[in-house]
């Protein structure tokens, strides 16, 4: 960000870019002159752009639609890099810098660079005199992330390196040097050794594990290795979606929904009425046929013919009379529930709804503090 009284940083050729079109939609592009960009609101003339301040809303050549053109944060970064691997989201990274208690000039070993999601957010913490040391075991990932840092302008800050981890450990190098230690591995429990090497006294430790029995592994480990505070986090995010609306609007839909419902409860009680109607008719037909059969057999035998008294049907003052049939035209018709008198609403009102699926994962952060060692002296 920039200082207060300062001009606004502008966008220039060559700059790497967020389009901002929506909360869950937006991408990285690199400013070209010569090129143009589409989407489903427009094609837009890069070279507009330049010059104007980031954070400029740009329209597209008919003028009807339009994007925000933003400059690359740790946060903007996470939501359109390359997802080489599972990523760590805002809310997990946040609390990842808050309990490591990361600062301008601490020193941070990761292992487990992947897409870099969280080395972007390490760098910015640290910066601009500390550093993120970060290892991969994939020679490929390492240099896509290696050029990715560069393109995000943290490359002064960030070193990665391809090293297996897990079987080598960090380098002897950093033994006694960070400040903190991240791990993201298969198995964090086997480099828990070598990070407590690496760790200078009261260092903090945090390890993401996907699964119950990884956090069990590595909290035994860490317990046997001189560490102490351990526990664990687990973060659930859920987004919400903001929007300016009408109430009249909202009026009207819930409205709706209410005539829905009544409708489908009127057409379900005009079902159960025409299944009662059509037991009522075959019990009278039955019995029809009954007395028919009874009278057949008493002529036959000679006998004085007496008419078959059917029993009245019981009827109760208390008996509930049968709802009268509404038709849908009349639901339709029904009006929607006005504004009450005297309340007018406003012309528009900020709606918070969340949303039905989000960027998130099942997954546990482990802390731990490296325990500081005591003299014990011969009497003790």
């Amino acid at each position: 960000p920039r200082a207060s009284g300062t001009e606004p940083r502008r966008i220039a050729e060559g700059d790497v870019v967020i389009v901002y079109e929506r909360f869950d939609s937006m991408k990285s592009l690199v400013v070209d002159s010569k090129a143009q960009y589409s989407n489903k609101f427009g094609v837009f003339d890069i070279k507009t752009w330049i010059g104007t301040p980031y954070g400029s809303r740009v329209s597209s050549r008919s003028g009807k639609g339009w994007v925000y053109i933003l400059a690359g944060t740790p946060e903007l970064w996470t939501q359109v890099l390359r997802h080489r691997t599972q990523i760590l989201y805002v809310a997990d990274m946040a609390l990842v810098v808050s309990q490591l208690r990361l600062r301008p000039g601490s020193v941070v070993l990761e292992s487990g660079t992947g897409s870099g999601s969280l080395t972007t957010t390490l760098a910015r913490a640290v910066a601009p005199h500390g550093r993120i040391f970060t290892f991969e075991f994939h020679a490929e990932r390492a240099e896509a992330a290696r050029q990715d840092f560069a393109s995000t302008g943290v490359d002064g800050v960030a070193e990665v390196a391809q090293r297996d981890i897990e079987g080598m450990g960090f380098p002897e190098s950093l033994h006694g040097r960070a400040d903190a230690v991240f791990l993201d591995l298969p198995g964090p429990h086997k480099v828990v050794p070598s990070a407590q090497l690496c760790l200078r006294p009261n260092g903090r430790l945090c390890a993401f594990s996907p699964c119950l029995e990884q956090v069990e592994a590595t909290s035994r480990a860490l317990w046997s290795n001189g560490f102490h505070s351990v526990r664990v986090v687990e973060i659930l995010l859920r987004e919400y979606e903001v929007t300016r609306d009408t109430l009249e609007h909202a009026y009207g839909k819930a409205a709706e929904k209410k005539r829905e419902k009544e409708e489908g409860a009127t057409e379900q009680a005009e079902v159960k009425m025409e299944a009662e109607a059509k037991e009522e008719a075959e019990a009278k037909e039955e019995t029809e046929a009954n007395e028919d059969t009874h009278a057949c057999m008493d002529d036959s035998e000679g006998a004085q013919k007496r008419p078959l008294e059917t029993p009245a049907e019981p009827s109760s003052p208390e008996e509930p009379a049968r709802p009268a049939k509404l038709a849908r035209s009349d639901l339709a018709a029904a009006p929607a529930p006005a504004t009450p008198a005297g309340l007018e609403p406003p012309a528009h009102q900020v709606l918070a709804r969340p949303v039905a699926s989000g960027r998130g994962h099942t997954g546990y952060l482990l802390f731990a503090v490296k325990g500081v060692p005591m003299s014990v002296s011969e009497n003790q």
